[in-house]
């Protein structure tokens, strides 16, 4: 006969039907909870909301708005066995006192400046705006819409507990000629409250044009300039495609250790419209010369190159750029991603730059024909990828002071003041030219481009303000010191700025 197992004791069974029923409880609270989720969501889906992004973290002070890749959330939910909820911020209810259109003109980065000033000015002002419409009549005749080039969701649900974004205009405005305008440069919020907003309540919708640099430097609202910030490093995010072929050539170029970013901005519509042809020969200056004459809206055509280069008004040669990059320190087997479009001169023009710095890439040796080709002929796509890897960037050198240097500039502090070499090009051509006329000899040339740019680094600074002249003040988005951390992170952060 088998032998039979003596029964637990009654405390014991009244704790295992105790345990037991708080299983069950436990699991009804959880089927409910999931239950109400799934509602939820169906809810979101039958009104229209959107889900929500995963979120992407950032070093900043702009209150817990993070942002982690998607790619990391959804391991991370796969890790404890579901899917991450969503975490859309609570949308903003507020009345609205019309439509805001707006149509940026200029690059990439001169866009993308503008939005984050406009979307700024539709928070402020109570204002539904549109999904920016981008320039497509430029130089560059991209006809990239802003869906092309950023994640339209992403933006719009990012800043759902700041401003209402649209698509389009609701069908009863949709034949509604709006009133466009161009709004006063460097202007305060209190211009646009005055003069702005009784137009937009009479007319409904408002459409701005030439939309770069509406709103001033300095003298803002801190929540307004914080909101500038969380537009430009937080909502204004690239395509998911655009996004992966960026991360793919940074980890190329981090496979073999640290790289620089050399903005080379030495292209032929820079050189046409500054009148800079330094270097070039007659016939090259003839034909930046026709260029510039053949476009009507550029307003100045004739041009001294020599005094205008003087004045540190043009960007470096290649040639001048690989003096300075010599003189500096930078040893010859730096790795040198370039960004730029088609070099003006092509390779016969790079030729003594990669002589002295023969590990210089650029996209199309990071990246097949196949990744490329939906990219070509998109200037402005083209220009996000270049903007992702010099953000990225151990080192970033722009040879011109433009959009693309200060926007990444300003980027590059917000992520923990990455060094960005600001060339005093005043200077640097005077050093140049007497070091090429043989004034000073290699050292001594050498230390004295040295010294010039030991200040020169994007250390943590205030930005200048020179009241009645905002254009010569220092650009918000170069420095956006308002969205930075503590005093004491940034002088930590000096330890690595030395050359």
């Amino acid at each position: 006969m088998g032998r039979h197992k003596a029964s637990p004791p009654a405390a014991v069974r009244r704790r295992i039907g105790g345990a037991g029923a708080s299983a069950i409880r436990w699991a009804l609270r959880v089927a409910t909870s999931i239950v109400a989720w799934t509602l939820l969501l169906h809810l979101f889906t039958f009104l229209g909301i959107p889900r929500p992004p995963l979120p992407i973290a950032r070093p900043s002070c702009l209150g817990g708005r993070s942002n982690s890749t998607a790619a990391d959330s959804v391991v991370a939910a796969g890790e404890v066995g579901h899917l991450a909820p969503p975490a859309l911020p609570p949308r903003r209810l507020y009345k609205s006192n019309g439509y805001l259109l707006v149509s940026c003109n200029g690059g990439l980065n001169q866009m993308r400046a503008a939005i984050c000033d406009i979307v700024t000015v539709a928070r402020y002002l109570n204002l539904t705006m549109v999904i920016p419409e981008l320039d497509k009549q430029s130089f560059w005749a991209d006809p990239s819409d802003f869906g092309d080039i950023f994640d339209v969701n992403h933006f719009i649900d990012s800043l759902r507990n700041e401003v209402k974004i649209v698509k389009e205009l609701p069908q009863k405005f949709s034949e509604k000629v709006p009133l466009t305008m161009q709004p006063i440069s460097w202007s305060s919020e209190k211009y646009y409250l005055r003069q702005i907003l009784p137009l937009v309540r009479k007319h409904k919708v408002v459409r701005f044009s030439k939309t770069d640099s509406r709103l001033a430097n300095n003298g803002l609202p801190l929540k307004l300039q914080k909101l500038r910030c969380h537009v430009n490093y937080n909502a204004l995010r690239f395509t998911p495609s655009i996004e992966a072929l960026g991360n793919k050539m940074i980890s190329t170029l981090r496979t073999t250790g640290s790289f620089i970013v050399l903005h080379l901005r030495y292209e032929m519509d820079m050189l046409a419209f500054s009148g800079c042809t330094h270097g070039c020969s007659d016939e090259e200056t003839e034909e930046l010369t026709r260029m510039r004459y053949a476009y009507p809206w550029w307003k100045e055509k004739e041009i001294d190159s020599e005094k205008k280069r003087l004045e540190g008004l043009c960007p470096l040669t290649p040639g001048e750029t690989t003096l300075v990059l010599k003189a500096l320190g930078f040893p010859r087997d730096t790795r040198i991603y370039i960004a730029s479009g088609e070099i003006y001169g092509g390779e016969k023009r790079l030729a003594v730059l990669k002589t002295e710095f023969p590990n210089i890439v650029r996209k199309e040796m990071l990246l097949s024909d196949d990744e490329l080709r939906p990219f070509q002929k998109h200037s402005t796509q083209m220009a996000a990828l270049d903007y992702l890897v010099s953000v990225a960037s151990d080192v970033f050198i722009p040879s011109n002071d433009g959009n693309m240097a200060k926007v990444v500039e300003g980027h590059r502090r917000f992520t923990g003041f990455h060094r960005t070499i600001q060339l005093d090009r005043k200077k640097l051509v005077e050093l140049i030219d007497l070091f090429e006329d043989q004034e000073l000899s290699w050292e001594e040339f050498s230390v004295a481009v040295k010294e010039l740019h030991g200040g020169r680094m994007s250390q943590p600074t205030r930005r200048r303000i020179i009241p009645g002249q905002p254009k010569e003040e220092d650009y918000f988005y170069a420095n956006p010191h308002e969205c930075l951390g503590p005093a004491k992170k940034r002088r930590d952060r000096l330890k690595h700025m030395e050359i």
